[in-house]
């Protein structure tokens, strides 16, 4: 046995935390997942540091808010800004270093020990079947719309079935040395499209309600209903197809729960998982339905921001109940430091799990709340201006349509979430503040409440700690000043 463990980081792309059995969800889309998640540590209130992939990928592995990585959009990858991130670190520990699946991150294929690459439109390379051919070309034509038929094409030539196999084909391959694998799942990101026999376990008529219909967005402001209109504008079939795509969704879970049930199975047949550490999570959610929408865009709502995050693995003490202290995306390299041994970059902005993960004592009051960002800068779109959507790329031909658009993604807007509450603030001054238990659509505005006074002073006293924490340190002062951090990070306790 290598004297550090493997990790295996098991990352899906658009998940919605809240449609699992275990969350309380009436069907039962994730049953291997959610058996898994009793092995480990299960995070319950586990939050993205934006709910976009580029820049939530990219704070995976820096531990650093998109703020400080300056990667804001899917556009600003390449700007990514920081000392050292995960990668480098387990290279210089000798570690062997895998993707198998969806990159979208700022690591260069030349980085990686091994990358068989995936994405919305299926594979590639000379090594594919004829029948993965035409699946990735069949995913190709679907420009990331739903499939209103069960999809053409067997189980095998899924994405997430052949992203196991090439992870599991490498991992045979390696010689003794600690390995890392990143198994990026694309789905259950649209397009929606669901082989059988998953096209016909979740159908349409058996979904339970969304929490929340259109008739919500004239709460939610005028860049809620623009998406509205621009999904009219751009896919006119949008209507029809919304409640096969929720339930395609809904398929796709099942799917990859029955693929991570096989990649598991073969670490624990090859004698790997018990010193491998494995993490699920994704990058951020989707609406599948709420508030009449797909997909994502707007804002910082629940169903966007709160991910899943189970911990398992040698040295993590399982738990029973899973564990509501507020974590997030830019924990996962911090903690990964101590887990293995390395010594923590400057510009790390993520905080150590691992005290919580080995079921030690740990400062509740350093994870009593959690932050997220939002937005490019600048002034946030409204009725007055005339930007045109086809020139600006949101609307394109043959149905193509954009939901990360100017209008949904400009300005900045961040969240504090403590307990039952979460406290919204814009750049313009707008707050809201909603109870996210009662409310999880959050419709009814509590910002102005007097009864919530004391509660909005808290989260806003949260916001304005955190808005300190996260400015970037880097680059430290060059000369005479010692920079003092908590080896976890913590800034309390």
């Amino acid at each position: 046995m290598p004297d550090r463990p493997n990790v295996v980081i098991i990352m899906t792309d658009q998940q919605r935390a809240d449609l699992t059995a275990r969350e309380g969800y009436a069907l039962d889309t994730t049953p291997f997942i959610d058996s898994f998640a009793k092995t480990g540590v299960d995070f319950s209130r586990a939050y993205t540091s934006m709910p976009i992939c580029g820049p939530a990928r990219v704070s995976m592995f820096t531990g650093r808010f998109p703020s400080a990585t300056r990667v804001r959009t899917n556009h600003n990858i390449g700007d990514a800004t920081y000392e050292k991130d995960l990668v480098d670190l387990l290279k210089e520990a000798g570690y062997a270093v895998g993707l198998s699946g969806k990159n979208h991150s700022h690591i260069g294929a030349d980085r990686w020990d091994f990358l068989k690459a995936f994405g919305h439109g299926g594979g590639s390379g000379d090594d594919r079947t004829p029948e993965e051919v035409a699946f990735d070309e069949y995913l190709q034509k679907l420009r990331h719309r739903t499939h209103m038929d069960p999809t053409p094409h067997a189980v095998e030539c899924q994405n997430p079935y052949r992203i196991v196999s090439h992870a599991q084909k490498w991992i045979e391959s390696l010689s003794g040395a600690p390995f890392f694998l990143w198994m990026s799942i694309p789905e259950p990101h649209n397009p929606y499209q669901a082989p059988e026999p998953y096209y016909s376990m979740f159908p349409p008529e058996s979904l339970p309600k969304p929490r929340s219909d259109e008739g919500a967005l004239e709460r939610k402001g005028y860049r809620w209903q623009r998406l509205r209109s621009l999904w009219d504008q751009g896919v006119p079939e949008y209507e029809r197809e919304r409640p096969r795509a929720r339930a395609n969704y809904h398929g796709m879970l099942r799917l990859i729960d029955d693929q991570v049930q096989r990649f598991l199975e073969y670490l624990d047949a090859s004698g790997l998982r018990e010193n491998t550490i494995v993490i699920y999570m994704t990058d951020h959610g989707d609406f599948v339905g709420e508030y009449g929408l797909i997909r994502k865009g707007p804002e910082l709502p629940e169903q966007l921001t709160r991910i899943p995050m189970i911990w398992s693995g040698p040295g993590i003490a399982p738990r029973a109940e899973r564990n509501g202290a507020h974590v997030g995306t830019c924990d996962v390299m911090p903690t990964l430091c101590e887990l293995l041994g390395f010594e923590m970059p400057r510009g790390v902005q993520g905080r150590s799990l691992a005290p919580i993960l080995k079921g030690e004592a740990y400062p509740e009051d350093e994870f009593a709340s959690i932050y997220v960002e939002h937005g490019f800068g600048g002034l946030t779109y409204d009725e007055s201006d005339t930007l045109d959507p086809v020139e600006e790329g949101a609307l394109r031909d043959a149905g193509g349509f954009d939901c990360l658009n100017t209008w949904t993604q400009a300005g900045h807007t961040r969240i504090v979430r403590r307990g039952e509450y979460k406290l919204w603030f814009d750049a313009q001054g707008r707050g809201q503040l909603y109870n996210v238990v009662e409310d999880p659509a959050e419709l009814n505005d509590l910002y102005q409440s007097a009864d919530h006074r004391d509660i909005r002073h808290r989260l806003m006293e949260d916001m304005i700690t955190w808005s300190m924490r996260v400015q970037d340190p880097l680059p430290y002062p060059h000369r005479r000043y010692v920079y003092k951090r908590h080896e976890r990070n913590y800034w309390r306790g």
